[in-house]
C-alpha cells in the first residue's frame, strides 16, 4: 500500500531567515522526516505549494483537492498550516469521498528542533493505513474527523466539537 504525501508548507516547513529575522520557506523537510522517523512505509510525496495557510486562498484549496482527486492511491497525508486547515480539509471532504485523507501539521517549525511535527507526521502516516475513507485531521496523537475538529487558539491544540444537528 503506497500513500501520497501532499506538501502544502504551512509551518511544518518554515525556516528562520537570519537575515530578515522572519520565517521562510525553502524546501519540504519531509524526506528527513521519514528518514529520521525510521519510516518503512512506501510514500510519494508531491510539493503542490509552499505557503502559509492563511495566505491559502480557495484556488489554492482547489488546487490541493485536484491533487487528491488525481492521486492514484487510496491513502492520502496532507502537511498543511494549522490555521486554515480545517477549511481545506472542508474542501477536501465536499468532493474526495472515496479515498482515506489525513491533514497534519506543526505547532512549531521541524527546523527548530523541538518540533511536534515529526510526532504529528508519524501519527498522520499511521491513522491513514487504518481509517475507512473520509477526512481527517491528527495533531498531537489525536486524530478527528475533520467535519467535527477545530483550533482551539487559546490552548493551542485542535480539539473535536460536536457534531451539528
Amino acid at each position: 500500500m503506497s500513500i501520497r504525501i501532499i506538501v502544502t508548507g504551512g509551518t511544518f516547513d518554515k525556516e528562520y531567515n537570519e537575515r530578515t529575522g522572519q520565517l521562510a520557506f525553502k524546501d519540504t523537510h519531509l524526506a528527513e522526516m521519514l528518514r529520521l522517523g525510521r519510516s518503512r512505509v512506501e510514500v510519494n510525496i508531491r510539493t503542490v505549494m509552499m505557503i502559509d495557510s492563511l495566505e491559502m486562498t480557495d484556488t489554492d484549496r482547489a488546487v490541493i483537492v485536484q491533487n487528491c482527486v488525481q492521486a492514484p492511491e487510496a491513502r492520502i497525508v496532507i502537511t498543511h498550516g494549522t490555521d486554515t486547515m480545517t477549511e481545506t480539509a472542508a474542501a477536501v471532504a465536499a468532493v474526495v469521498n472515496d479515498k482515506t485523507v489525513v491533514l497534519t501539521g506543526a505547532m512549531i517549525p521541524y527546523a527548530f528542533g523541538s518540533s511536534d511535527g515529526l510526532f504529528n507526521l508519524g501519527s498522520a502516516l499511521s491513522f491513514v493505513q487504518v481509517l475507512p475513507p473520509g477526512v481527517y485531521i491528527a495533531m498531537n496523537g489525536k486524530c478527528f474527523p475533520a467535519q467535527r475538529c477545530r483550533k482551539n487558539h487559546e490552548r493551542g491544540e485542535f480539539e473535536e466539537v460536536a457534531a451539528s444537528a
